[in-house]
């Protein structure tokens, strides 16, 4: 499966540093970049990619934003955030934005085109400042009692998922079809009141659960 890719950032030597790199990952196809977060909601529509590496401080519209605006309309589209910054102000707008994914610019390219295959897998792609932060967040948030609604086996998907794995291994893990899979984690969604996986296994941690 050839990955479809955007690259969104305001910075041309970035962009083709990226470009450069990705177009040498067989698996990975670079659809189109776009300079600001406009031109990304606007290609977003058009070019309907896999994955989005979205700049959060961009001219005209920023990442946060533009990732609002491309979640509503494309759900399936994965956001994963490419940028300077690991302040907890940027991370969780970010985040609660719909970005499925947080990393810095300094990261390793092997460890880029890792972040970007996990997306695709339904694993989690944070950077570790990012994930204390978040679960700073959720420590001043979340009443416990949220946990306490899921049944046992809510609670055993809930442990697998945090673990990073697909619906598929955790129907291989737990002996269930994915199909119930899917249930399970509608329903942990709809109790812990969270919107993706990262959401949801970011609890499970806080929770002692993973």
């Amino acid at each position: 499966m050839t990955i479809r890719i955007l690259i969104a950032d305001d910075h041309h030597v970035v962009r083709r540093g990226l470009v450069f790199f990705l177009k040498t990952q067989k698996d990975i196809e670079i659809v189109g970049e776009a300079q600001n977060g406009a031109e990304a909601v606007k290609m977003a529509d058009s070019l309907k990619p896999d994955v989005i590496l979205m700049d959060l401080m961009m001219p005209v519209m920023d990442g946060i934003e533009a990732t609002k605006e491309i979640k509503q309309s494309h759900p399936s589209i994965q956001v994963l955030m490419l940028t300077s910054f690991s302040d907890q102000n940027h991370v969780i707008p970010a985040i609660e934005a719909g970005a499925a994914g947080y990393q810095l610019k300094d990261i390793e390219p092997d460890e880029l085109v890792s972040s970007i295959r996990k997306l695709l897998s339904g694993e989690n792609s944070l950077h570790p400042k990012a994930t204390n932060h978040l679960l700073t967040r959720i420590s001043k948030q979340d009443p416990p009692h949220k946990i306490h609604a899921l049944t046992k086996r809510e609670k055993d998907v809930l442990v697998e998922l945090s673990k990073g794995k697909s619906n598929k291994e955790i129907a291989s893990s737990l002996f269930i079809t994915e199909k119930t899979v899917k249930t399970h984690i509608s329903n942990i969604f709809s109790k812990l009141e969270v919107s993706d996986r990262t959401q949801a296994a970011l609890y499970a941690v806080k929770h002692n659960l993973a």
